[in-house]
């Protein structure tokens, strides 16, 4: 059973959410908070896998529940996706660089939010290359809206850390290829290619795989550009 709280102002709102996931038979829907703070305290209290968080919230935002619960080392298992109304917003990068697992449009079909809820559930990023590639080229890669054109420093020997084969890898993980795709591009076994991700996560300090890649782009690893 996956569990989910909800996290969003605007009541109606959460219920349409709730009716949609309850109806499923793997999902239950176990809290519902309608700021930032009753947010974190109830992630705290209940231990969701998965919560949805809507950005804009009267108090405490949902851009800062995110980083209190990503800090939080008896959260490691809870995953959040940002639950945003334009694709192209700065709060959604600067929540998936303070740990959130992706994000999903409210006007996404249902299909896919279940979908998305699961794989993030199971441990993937919720994060299409194509959207993505938009909000991080604005906001995030060298060069974007308020970047420096080259990568931090700091970003630059924490990457002195990888091997070859893992700088490799996380710029796949960046273009948004899943263990069993960057398996087949480099010719090893999926389990070698989860161990690699693993090994780049645990090294680079991210969170998940959604940090990979927002590190892949401040970088310079990857650019806008170079996807279709």
């Amino acid at each position: 059973m996956i569990t989910v709280l909800l996290a969003d102002d605007q009541a109606l709102v959460r219920a349409g959410f709730r009716a949609l996931l309850d109806a499923e038979p793997d999902i239950e829907v176990v809290a519902e908070a309608g700021d930032g703070l009753a947010a974190v305290r109830l992630t705290t209290e209940t231990r969701p896998d998965v919560v949805l968080m809507d950005i804009r919230m009267p108090g405490v935002d949902g851009l800062e529940a995110t980083r209190r619960i990503a800090a939080d080392p008896g959260l490691a298992a809870t995953r959040v996706v940002i639950l945003t109304t334009f694709e192209l917003d700065e709060y959604v990068f600067e929540a998936l660089r303070t740990g959130a697992s992706g994000f999903l449009v409210k006007d996404t079909e249902p299909v896919e939010l279940l979908r998305g809820i699961r794989a993030v559930a199971a441990g993937d990023a919720l994060l299409s290359p194509s959207v993505t590639r938009r909000v991080i080229g604005e906001f995030a890669a060298p060069g974007g809206r308020g970047r420096p054109v080259t990568p931090p420093d700091g970003v630059t020997r924490t990457l002195a850390q990888l091997t070859d084969r893992e700088r490799e890898v996380m710029v796949l993980v960046g273009e948004g290829l899943s263990n069993d795709e960057i398996a087949a591009r480099l010719l090893i076994s999926p389990a070698t290619a989860k161990t690699h991700v693993s090994r780049t996560m645990v090294k680079l300090g991210a969170r998940d795989r959604a940090q990979l890649v927002v590190l892949a782009y401040e970088a310079g690893l990857i650019r806008p550009g170079w996807l279709g």
